[in-house]
This record gives structure tokens, sequence and C-alpha cells, in this order.
């Protein structure tokens, strides 16, 4: 796999947390990428969930004399790439650690209405162009201008009733309520370079190219980086009982490259901004693009987080967010009408210019290796090494 930068255009004037597993300890390190390399963030957190809940964590790292050197960038960010690896040298992980890994769902109204397809199709493939069209011409594309929870959403409601068209997802679109849901368990998502899961029985999947904001305990959002939130249609089409499977298998959470603090160059309003990038290249020489902006999401950011967090839950360990997606490619790869599906050796790239690339090649997820290493290793190795 060619290395990438991985970087923000502007990662000169960019705060960026992530996690580096060095060989030497035997266990994951927290790290601050600097232009002049990778350091050891131990001496000011032990772990992102408790660094993302520190007052000030920005100002806390930007004097680095204290920090130990793990490395140059470009020969951990190389050693990275799940092909490449050698097991002496250190690698990135996904940034965050023990915080829950939690996603938002249905806040594009393109994703909307391919969920919707979804469920008309039962999770039929081969079903999808015809439904998709039928669907179409009843709701058409004016959804986007709706807020959700609104009276006006509520009249719609009545109407799509009425027609017979009202589906959960709606519900959960154009509803009062937010879908927020478990993607995956603390400590399981890979990171940058890393190998990304697909269920091997799947045969209608994508990825979801999204904005994760790391949130503290608190509620505070303090960043934001990339995610992908792997997808199997067929599955979550049959049934919604099944989101379970059809979204949290081995490797099936890629989040990074890197967690980018909000400071004076880099906000929320950063994030309402953003265009994100997604290219898939596929091992029989299939190419996608696609481009997604998030000035056409439904839900505000900030509003998103009040729906995950607050008085009726609480994330003592902090939580990273995944904002949900407008993607869901209907590119037609083998057959017309069967739209877009993953297969093994597709290379996934989602980046945008303040928060970098994220990179992944698609394998099934009884391939990879298992995740092994949990929050009681994690335990253990802070223990050794002193830091808690």
């Amino acid at each position: 796999m060619k290395t990438p930068s991985y970087l923000p255009d502007d990662h000169e004037r960019a705060i960026l947390i992530g996690r580096v597993w060095v060989p030497s300890i035997g266990g994951p390190s927290l790290v601050s990428v600097q232009a002049d390399g990778v350091f050891d963030v131990s001496p000011v957190a032990a772990t992102c969930s408790e660094l993302m809940s520190l007052e000030e964590p920005v100002e806390l790292l930007r004097p680095v004399s204290r920090l130990i050197r793990l490395g140059g960038f470009d020969e951990i960010a190389a050693n990275s790439a799940f092909d490449a690896r050698r097991e002496d040298v250190p690698w990135f992980l996904a940034p965050c650690d023990l915080q829950a890994i939690k996603a938002c769902g249905v806040t594009f109204v393109a994703s909307m209405l391919e969920r919707v397809i979804e469920e008309q199709a039962r999770g039929d493939a081969s079903k999808a162009s015809a439904v998709r069209e039928s669907v179409a011409a009843i709701i058409g594309d004016d959804l986007g201008r709706i807020k959700p929870g609104s009276a006006e959403a509520a009249r719609v409601k009545d109407v799509l009733i009425a027609k017979g068209m009202w589906s959960q997802y709606l519900e959960v679109g154009i509803g009062p309520d937010a879908e927020v849901f478990t993607k995956a368990q603390p400590m399981s998502a890979v990171g940058v370079g890393a190998e990304i899961g697909v269920h091997p029985k799947s045969e209608w999947s994508n990825p979801e190219p999204e904005i994760v904001l790391a949130v503290n305990r608190d509620g505070r959002t303090v960043g934001a980086t990339l995610g992908n939130d792997v997808n199997l249609r067929d599955f979550e089409g049959r049934s919604a009982l099944l989101l379970g499977k059809a979204k949290d298998n081995n490797a099936s959470c890629a989040i990074g490259p890197f967690i980018r603090l909000f400071d004076e160059h880099f906000t929320i309003e950063d994030i309402r901004r953003a265009d994100l990038a997604l290219h898939i290249d596929g091992p029989e020489g299939f190419s996608f693009e696609g481009h997604s902006s998030m000035s056409m999401i439904s839900r505000d950011p900030v509003e998103l987080v009040s729906h995950a967090i607050g008085p009726n839950h609480q994330y003592p360990d902090g939580l990273m967010l995944f904002l949900g997606t407008m993607f869901a490619p209907t590119k037609d790869r083998f057959q017309p009408g069967k739209g877009f599906t993953h297969v093994v050796g597709d290379v996934v790239t989602v980046s945008t210019p303040t928060l970098g690339t994220l990179v992944n090649r698609v394998n099934h997820s009884d391939k990879i290796a298992p995740w092994e290493f949990g929050a009681v290793a994690l335990m253990k190795n802070l223990s050794g090494r002193g830091l808690i």
C-alpha cells in the first residue's frame, strides 16, 4: 500500500494527537505528532481519554521539551501500512483508547433515503434500483429543507404514513430524536494503514466516511478526526435488529489518522464547513470517487453531541462520536442495477484538508488478526510502566 502523507494540509500549526504501538514496551503510547517527530505524551496523560478531559490539553502540549521523541513521522507512518509492517518499529494505531465509540445514523438526506431503500428491498441488492425509483417518485429530495423534529417534519410524516412509505429511518432522520448507536467497543477501532473488516457472509457492504468528534467526560467537544463506519447493507436491510451485526465486527471500525484538538486555528466551525472526499480503488481496477459536504447535515454537530451525552447518559471515559455520512455508493460494480459492494482488496481513502487522510484496505473480518489488546491489557501495561 502506497503511504500518503496522512497529515492535514496545515499540519505545521495543528495540535495532533495519536497513538503508537511501541514494540519495546509491548503496548501503546499516546503521542503528539509534531513537525520534527512523534513525541510520547505520557508525562501529560497516560491515555487519550484522560488527555481529552484535562482542562487545557492544548496548552499542556505546546512545550515539547519534556517529551521523549519516539521517532520520525515518516518512518512510523511508512510502518503503519499493514502490508509493510516491521514488528520491531513503532506504528500508528487508532488515536482513541478508552472512549466509547458511538455513531449517529441517518443525518444526511441521501443516506436516509438509502436506508429506506435497504429496508424496502429487505437487504436484496438486486431490488435496490427499482425500489430507489419508486421511493424517489414519492419522496423526492425535498426532505433536505426540513428541520428534524419540527412541525413541518410532523406534517410530512403524516403524508408519508398515508402513502404507506413511512420508515423507522425517516423517524430518526426527520423526527425529534436522533439515532445514536454503539458502533464498536472501546479499544477495538483500527488505525490508519490497517486492514478493515467486512463480514464474510455479507454480499452488500459499503464504507461510510465520516467526521468523528472527540467528546470528553464533561460532554465538551475538544477535537475531531476521520472515521470509516463500515456497514453491511444486506444485514441491516433484513432487519434493523441486526444493526449490531451489520456494524460491529472485527476491524469494522477505522478511526484516524489523528485527533486534531480545537484551538485558535481549528474550531467547530471548521467541522461545519468541512468537505470529505472518498476514494475506492478495487483490485480488479474498479474506481469510485465521491464527495460529501458537512453543510448538508440535517442536525448540527453540537446538537448530535447533546443527543449522545448529557443528564440521561454519561460517559466517564468520554466518547468518539461519528456524525453520519451522505455516502451510499450506488455505482454498479458487477451487474446493472445491483449497485456497489466491497470486495477483498479494496483500498478506501477518506480525506479532508483539515484532518488529513485515513487509508485502509478491506478484508474479511475473520481473516484479519483478532482484537486481543483491550482495556485490561492496557491497564496492566500502563501499570507495569509506572504510569498508573
